[in-house]
């Protein structure tokens, strides 16, 4: 809606077609709303000429919306609770305040953090739900446009610097191998350029901390083939002579299969940090806040269990 829209705009009109979609009867809404019925199918219809769409129809059930009433009442989902708290300055409390946080990582940011959020956070906090998204090459200007509300990526140098972030964890680089290949347990430099390698594929086609890495020694790795996922490239070394370096607590998942083995890299790897990255004009709002809370949280759980013996 374009500002012009706004200002002649009832917000009002907003909570009517919410509880009316929830209700799904102009009757049941009017008691809600404690207004008559006449004055709800009013408003109901300054809606439907303000957005030029039915918004919802009548069925032998009750009022259906249309696909452009379910994407606005989706939007409202969140614009109304977040609009509450702009002008209360109220706390967002996910047990009894709905949230739908969108959020794009790595398959790995996926694989460590979405079991700890199944198991401690989401069988307490109904109220609240997540939709993670594959990394991709335009997360960036989605998290820019208000399409996603956090990024979860390594801290690769590429993050833009009018974002906001902050490092989440800290992770080391394993290599995996072969269960039969002839490596020592730990790589030096030149055995591990003189060999071919399973690159994943994170930013223009690269595996970027590696690549970086290397190039700051003017030297760079042979990747035979790119993939897309970590988890597919460490089970694609087995019977093989590559390589796939990948973070330690991957590597170290998938240590029980019998036909790989972990080696260390060379030190030019080293270790990287894990960041969430947010756009600032969401840094104080309530949800917001709790989410990034809740992410933290996470991620100090992962290191308390790196940490024990």
């Amino acid at each position: 809606m374009r500002i012009t829209q706004l200002r002649q705009a009832d917000l009002n009109l907003l909570i009517v077609f919410t509880v009316l979609a929830e209700e799904r009867s102009v009757s049941r809404a009017a008691s809600r709303l404690l207004r008559s019925q006449p004055a709800v199918s009013r408003a109901f219809q300054r809606l439907r000429e303000l957005f030029q769409d039915d918004l919802l129809v009548r069925t032998s059930t009750g009022y259906e919306a249309t696909p452009r009433g379910q994407g606005l009442l989706q939007e409202l989902e969140t614009i109304l609770p977040r609009l509450d708290r702009l002008l209360s300055g109220s706390s967002f409390n996910p047990e009894t305040e709905e949230a739908h946080f969108r959020i794009t990582a790595t398959d790995y940011a996926s694989h460590v953090l979405c079991p700890l959020l199944c198991q401690r956070v989401l069988p307490a906090q109904r109220k609240v739900s997540f939709e993670f998204t594959a990394w991709h090459d335009g997360a960036y200007e989605a998290l820019e446009r208000g399409r996603l509300d956090l990024l979860l990526n390594a801290d690769d140098g590429h993050t833009p610097a009018h974002f906001l972030s902050e490092e989440i964890f800290e992770e080391s680089f394993a290599c995996v191998v072969a269960k039969e290949a002839a490596y020592p347990r730990k790589l030096t430099l030149k055995q591990y350029l003189s060999a071919s390698h399973i690159g994943v594929t994170i930013r223009g086609g690269l595996q970027t901390i590696p690549e970086k890495r290397l190039a700051a020694l003017g030297q760079q790795r042979r990747c035979v083939i790119q993939i897309p996922y970590f988890t597919a490239a460490i089970r694609s070394v087995a019977g093989t002579n590559l390589i796939a370096t990948v973070p330690r607590r991957l590597a170290e998942s998938e240590a029980r299969n019998p036909a790989i083995k972990i080696v260390d890299p060379p030190d030019v790897m080293g270790s990287f940090q894990y960041l969430m990255a947010w756009h600032p004009r969401m840094n104080t709002d309530a949800a917001h806040e709790w989410l990034r809370s809740t992410i933290r949280e996470a991620g100090k759980s992962l290191a308390m269990r790196q940490q024990r013996p």
